[in-house]
């Protein structure tokens, strides 16, 4: 007898592994990854984050070394975070040709040239005594203005080191039009901006903050300056004023949370779109396995592809050394 519903034509397709990966729409590559990195200053070791399973503070020498595997393993970008000894009310550190995320620049372009694509978080948190993404205005707020002009001057730092791409996360308004300014004037006009256009105030950002031993003085926080996770429509207007502005790149953060934002922002943009899975995102699939209630590299290879198949060109994870072991057999 024969079935009473024929067999279709997807389920046909998903009979073998091989059929499976020949029509895929999605394709996940090592090339679509970036690797987010630490490095404080003043250490000999590198010194584990607890709650970054896997992930640690690098020293200079740990750094150069962990970036030489990445390259080896076919990992095409880094982006670099620093975590300085001392802070002040400023974050000096962001700009100083001597703070920690300049000289961590300069070893690696030594090291390896063009090679790897070196990113910098421009923004001032790690460095400020306060927390905060900017300086402040004596009444607890960030002072946009003030703010910018250290951006400026820490985008120059950060290309004079060696830096292919500034990273401007900080979501101060007019951020990306006064750095590309200042890198071109400073002879820096092939640097690249990769905007976090859309960044929101995100409970999942906690990890990262031990990552960078920052906490915000006083108990504040940063939703006068970062987006609204209830609002997606005004993430589409902070993007298109970046492109305005001059960013060659746009970012949505964090990224599972934030699939429709990706997907939304992919519709209306032909720049490249970066999504960042974030240290929260990372360590919930770390927990999870750890107490055995999920198959890590299942559910990890999932959230990556979600996010590809949602429209992000570049994908910031900290699973990017999995990953790409995982590629190489």
């Amino acid at each position: 007898m024969s079935a009473r519903f024929p067999v279709s034509r997807p389920r046909r397709l998903r009979r073998t592994q091989a059929l499976r990966d020949l029509v895929a729409e999605t394709r996940l590559n090592v090339n679509d990854l970036v690797a987010p990195l630490f490095v404080r200053e003043g250490i000999d070791a590198p010194i584990p984050i607890t709650s970054l399973p896997g992930v640690v503070q690098h020293s200079r020498a740990s750094l150069r070394e962990e970036v030489r595997q990445l390259a080896d393993l076919g990992i095409k970008s880094v982006i670099l975070f620093g975590v300085p000894a001392k802070k002040d009310e400023i974050g000096s550190g962001a700009f100083d040709p001597a703070g920690i995320v300049q000289v961590a620049l300069n070893d690696l372009r030594s090291d390896l040239g063009d090679r790897m694509v070196l990113m910098s978080d421009l923004c001032v948190d790690e460095y400020t005594s306060h927390g905060h993404c900017g300086i402040l205005d004596g009444h607890g707020s960030v002072d946009n203005d003030k703010t910018l002009e250290i951006y400026a001057k820490a985008a120059i730092a950060q290309a004079n080191a060696g830096a292919h791409i500034v990273a401007p996360s900080g979501m101060m308004d007019g951020q990306v039009g006064v750095i590309r300014s200042a890198l071109d004037q400073a002879g820096h006009v092939e640097t690249s901006i990769l905007a976090y256009s859309a960044k929101y105030a995100s409970g999942l950002y906690g990890p990262f903050r031990e990552a960078v031993d920052v906490q915000i003085v006083g108990g504040g926080d940063r939703k006068g300056y970062q987006q609204d996770w209830r609002n997606a429509r005004e993430a589409l207007t902070e993007v298109e004023a970046d492109i305005e502005q001059g960013a060659d790149m746009v970012m949505v953060k964090p990224a599972l949370a934030y699939l429709d934002v990706i997907a939304a922002v992919r519709s209306i943009v032909n720049v490249p779109v970066a999504a960042y899975h974030v240290s929260g995102e990372y360590s919930m699939i770390k927990a999870a396995s750890a107490n055995g209630w999920i198959d890590h590299d299942v559910v990890a290879t999932e959230h990556l592809t979600a996010i590809k198949r949602a429209g992000a060109d570049i994908i910031l994870t900290y699973l990017a050394r999995w990953y790409a072991e995982l590629a190489n057999g």
